[in-house]
């Protein structure tokens, strides 16, 4: 398939998961992706995850899950001869993505304004939970605190059990694909002459995501409040009780809801006046869920949901983690990668990959997530240094 980054080195200086995720994605677009990483212990991915062991070899699932296909090299920035490799590094590059608080390339004496010196056309990333300036600017900040202050978590789970957390890291997430968009954009753009600074704050990347909301708010003063499993924007569009298990129904237009009613066996709650429109059914959707949930009691989930996918009604099941994947949706069209006998893992190891096709193929990475500072060695003889100097280097603790 296509490998419109494939000419293109990034310098991935991240941790955990919000720029290693950005840089994954540049991955699967063909870029040679280079982790460096500090010298005996790297990424902090390399020590999370659900199995004890892969965290003990450095090769934590937290890490797999995000660095297939990349380098690594391990450079101590805060050493004089780490800190001159890596900006020989540099000047091979086309982009550097870090994800420290606003300051700490600075005072490394590896800021922006060092580095643009050394390669004129760089793109430079920073990822942080707030952005470069602002009050807030210097304060750490984790996937946790971002989904707190930005709303997320208020409009999560239900009156009883909000603010609510949702259950996968979506601050890291969307921050890294924001990251990931800003970065391929400035590359795209073949009139630009000079360097770029691109600044991702996770909090308003989040906020950005939640347009329908922040738009109810700010247009018409609508204060969003947590409906748990509903709809906010239609009705009946939520989550329901069956005669066994949950089924998702989002008959979101006119006649959905007129071909729902007919499925269920009940026509004429499309002709109750308070559900005859759009409105009437947000005004009373408490009771027409009660109506439509009487009659879903008749049959199980599995048998309702491809009866209204059928008749052209959004519909489907509520599924465990391990059933969509098992899923021939997902199982058949190569979303999953596998490497065999990963080096460092000392077993087969399963990544998801981006998630869409190009020309029918999704894209993939050839390599497996790297060992802690296996390129190294490589890397530098590549910019020029000799054996005895890689030896000098390793004693002194630069590399």
């Amino acid at each position: 398939m296509s490998k419109p980054l494939q000419s293109l080195r990034v310098l991935d200086l991240t941790n955990v998961l919000a720029g290693p995720f950005c840089c994954q994605q540049l991955a699967l677009m063909g870029a040679e992706v280079i982790k460096v990483e500090v010298p005996g212990s790297g990424d902090l991915a390399r020590q999370l995850g659900a199995d004890p062991e892969l965290n003990r070899r450095g090769m934590g699932l937290s890490f797999l899950a995000q660095n297939a296909g990349k380098r690594s090299v391990t450079v101590n920035l805060k050493h004089r001869r780490g800190k001159e490799a890596f900006l020989r590094l540099v000047a091979t590059a086309d982009v550097v993505v870090e994800n420290f608080r606003p300051g700490v390339m600075d005072r490394l004496g590896l800021g922006f304004d060092v580095l643009r010196r050394h390669r004129p056309r760089l793109v430079y990333c920073a990822i942080s939970g707030f952005g470069q300036d602002g009050p807030l600017s210097g304060l750490p900040a984790y996937d946790q605190i971002i989904q707190g202050m930005s709303g997320t978590m208020s409009i999560t789970g239900d009156e009883r059990t909000a603010p609510y957390r949702v259950g996968y890291p979506i601050g890291d997430t969307i921050g890294g694909m924001t990251a990931a968009f800003a970065i391929a954009a400035e590359l795209a753009d073949g009139a630009r002459t000079q360097a770029r600074f691109i600044d991702v704050s996770m909090l308003e990347s989040v906020i950005s995501t939640m347009g329908w909301v922040v738009s109810n708010y700010l247009n018409a003063g609508h204060r969003p409040r947590p409906l748990g499993n509903e709809n906010f924007t239609a009705s009946p569009s939520g989550t329901f009780r069956t005669g066994r298990g949950l089924l998702n129904i989002a008959a979101n237009k006119q006649e959905q809801f007129e071909a729902l009613c007919q499925a269920v066996g009940r026509p004429e709650l499309a002709r109750d006046s308070r559900y005859a429109d759009r409105q009437a059914r947000l005004a009373h959707r408490d009771q027409l869920k009660a109506e439509l949930e009487q009659a879903l009691a008749a049959r199980p989930a599995d048998d309702w949901w491809p009866l209204l996918a059928e008749r052209g009604i959004p519909a489907g099941p509520v599924y465990q983690v391990d059933e969509i994947l098992a899923h021939p949706q997902i199982r058949d069209r190569g979303l999953i990668g596998r490497f065999a006998q990963v080096p460092g893992a000392e077993r087969d190891i399963a990544v998801v990959r981006g998630g869409y096709k190009i020309d029918g193929q999704p894209p993939a990475v050839d390599t497996p997530p790297p060992e802690l500072g296996q390129d190294t060695v490589a890397l530098l003889a590549q910019l020029g240094y000799t054996d005895d100097e890689i030896a000098v280097m390793k004693t002194e603790g630069a590399i």
